[in-house]
């Protein structure tokens, strides 16, 4: 059977968790630079890719509406969380305690999206919207990773 949209947003997940665990561990220095710089691309682009291409087609059913906008919520929480640790140093207890609390947001996020969001989304959407919305999440979020990539 071919690639459906969620399948496709679990490959994403899975690289974040692995991405945030690894930056909780990390050390300051160009690894933690390197860390951040990749868990911040990987976010990027997966919530301008999700939102596009599941958040809009839920948003145009009843049912969809408000978990949609919780869950676009969530990630504009994560995005001013990742803003905080833009900083020069990627160092001190603030930028440490602002990594564990995107972790805690991060992990939230991810729990409710693949437990329930999806399960909703599962009953909204038919079967050949859900094959035909992975093919443009995963060119849409390439896209964006490229172009993130190349701006850095």
């Amino acid at each position: 059977m071919p690639e459906t949209i969620f399948e496709a947003l679990r490959e994403s997940h899975v690289t974040q968790r692995s991405l945030i665990r690894k930056l909780m561990r990390s050390q300051p220095g160009p690894d933690r630079v390197a860390l951040f710089t990749a868990l911040r691309i990987e976010l990027a682009a997966h919530e301008a890719a999700e939102e596009r291409f599941l958040y809009v087609p839920m948003l145009m059913d009843d049912r969809g509406l408000h978990p949609s906008r919780d869950a676009l919520a969530d990630h504009h929480k994560m995005d001013e969380l990742v803003e905080k640790l833009q900083t020069p140093s990627h160092a001190g207890r603030r930028w440490t305690a602002t990594v564990h609390q995107l972790s805690e947001e991060l992990h939230e996020h991810l729990r409710e999206e693949e437990k329930s969001f999806f399960q909703l989304a599962g009953k909204i959407l038919t079967d050949s919207q859900k094959i035909a919305l992975a093919k443009r999440y995963r060119k849409g979020y390439e896209a964006m990773r490229a172009k993130l990539i190349e701006g850095c």
